[in-house]
């Protein structure tokens, strides 16, 4: 199999180390970015015969489509609003392609291409990074273990294993998409009808072993990606929440009440500013970035099976990696996405066309390519 890996940030890394490291199906990974130095040094940090660097310019359709022809799944760890214009670049060089999302605006155009990719004999399958991504995957294994799947309750976090003020949390992954999941509104399942609900939110306490402890989870969009649609006439409650320790939420819903992650330009001296791009840029200058971190993953579900209902939990905790210097948010969200990247190369789907992940990556196998990577499910049924 020959991969594409678009974009030499953090994510582009980390998929790029699982191609070349824990894919003995994969035969050659090209990185490409904007700045070739960039993807050369990628190439050189994870090592390996398979790895070749190369320069793209994302918005260029036509290099874009030259590009990923020849290879047979491309995976986009670039921002979000160039998702769509690679969904059809790929569809164009009839190339399978899955993205890391987090803009359900942008999801829905690409599912939209379902009958071009159909047509082509691809997949597209966006949304695959962590959450919005892994947990759509262990949502569909979770669910199938019910006779009658009542309620799903999500809830992630990305961890600082030394947390620091003033917000107790640390840069694992784009800046532009942390703001864009606490100020959109989240899609969720209450009482069988797909609603929205402002994301900030419904704060809840829960408790993780040592040495987390009691941390807190609120509101966030993006999470249940299509999840909410999926599940729609099955399901009375589905909801995602993110997992931050405690106090962080009050404290960022400060900075979005004072307006500081608006996108509406204002006036300062006669310069125009959006305040969202200074609040990006402040919080990548003063917040820590690349230190030990963790991710915690919840799932529960409730439902009937064997006529009984019962309650069944799903935590995952990953930490960063002193061997391969990869930290837990790349782990479990570039890793999924190579899976689910490689699933697709290998016709292993179980349809062509644009589609979620929760209806076309077969979920045993998704898992047990987890475990593989010493990303594991710890099962309990609770009360």
């Amino acid at each position: 199999m020959k991969i594409l890996v678009l974009g030499a940030g953090r994510m582009g890394l980390g998929a790029a180390y699982d191609l070349a490291h824990n894919s003995p199906e994969v035969s050659s990974v090209t990185v490409a970015d904007v700045d070739s130095e960039r993807a050369r040094a990628v190439c050189e940090t994870v090592g390996g015969a398979k790895l070749t660097p190369a320069r793209i310019d994302v918005e260029d359709f036509d290099r874009a489509v030259a590009l990923m022809r020849g290879h047979d799944a491309a995976i986009s760890c670039v921002t979000y609003s160039h998702n769509l214009r690679l969904a059809r670049a790929a569809v164009e060089a009839r190339t399978n392609f899955c993205d890391l999302g987090g803009n359900n605006a942008v999801v829905d155009a690409e599912l939209a291409l379902d009958e071009e990719a159909k047509a082509a004999g691809v997949n597209v399958v966006p949304d695959c990074g962590l959450a919005p991504g892994m947990v759509a995957v262990l949502a569909a294994h979770g669910a199938a273990r019910f006779d009658e799947i009542g309620e799903i309750h999500i809830r992630v976090g990305g961890l600082p294993l030394q947390p620091k003020p003033p917000l107790n949390y640390q840069i694992v992954f784009s800046v532009e998409g942390l703001i864009n999941e606490y100020v959109e509104r989240a899609r969720v399942v209450r009482g069988g009808r797909i609603v929205e609900v402002d994301s900030m939110t419904e704060i809840e306490e829960l408790e993780f072993p040592a040495p987390f402890g009691r941390l807190e989870a609120f509101q966030t969009s993006g999470g249940t990606s299509t999840l909410p649609d999926t599940f729609a006439g099955r399901i009375r409650e589905l909801d995602y929440k993110t997992i931050r320790y405690p106090g962080h939420c009050a404290q960022f819903k400060l900075l979005i009440g004072l307006g500081l992650a608006s996108s509406d330009e204002v006036d300062l001296g006669g310069v125009p500013f959006a305040p969202r791009k200074l609040l990006g840029e402040l919080l990548v200058r003063h917040l820590p970035a690349d230190e030990p971190d963790a991710v915690l993953v919840r799932l529960e579900f409730r439902g009937r099976t064997n006529n009984e209902t019962r309650t069944l939990r799903y935590d995952i905790i990953d930490r960063f990696d002193g061997r391969t210097r990869l930290s837990a948010m790349q782990r479990t969200t570039a890793f999924p996405a190579s899976i689910v990247a490689q699933t697709m190369a290998q016709g292993l789907t179980t349809a062509k066309g644009a589609l979620p992940q929760e209806r076309c990556i077969p979920p045993a196998p998704f898992v047990a390519a987890l475990a593989a990577r010493d990303i594991r499910i710890s099962e309990s049924f609770v009360e």
